[in-house]
């Protein structure tokens, strides 16, 4: 159960930089998007918690920061037209794979 509230934590993780950006670009709403960005990581430190009962801290830390990082980047790609380069997709790529090499080595 503890791997399973470290997915959730990391995607909980992408909440808030999105909810930030948004309180950016939406004048009308940046209370709404302020407070969506405080939850998303209120709820993801809380997950944190329950997972590192289990998974040593180090490991857990990294795992739940990488699947924070990769998916603000790809929702930086796909809703915020952030620039995609070569660089760019192969560090995502290298995140990606020291979150599995974490995972398969606890």
């Amino acid at each position: 159960m503890a791997w399973v509230y470290l997915l959730l934590a990391g995607l909980c993780e992408i909440g808030w930089p999105i909810g930030l950006k948004m309180a950016q670009h939406d004048q009308n709403n940046t209370w709404l998007w302020s407070i969506f960005a405080a939850i998303s990581i209120s709820i993801s430190g809380w997950l944190l918690f329950e997972a590192q009962k289990t998974i040593q801290m180090g490991t857990a830390y990294a795992i739940w920061t990488g699947i924070g990082a990769v998916g603000a980047f790809v929702c930086g790609i796909v809703f915020f037209k952030d620039p995609v380069g070569a660089l760019r997709i192969l560090s995502v790529i290298l995140i990606i794979a020291g979150i599995v090499g974490l995972k398969l080595a606890s």
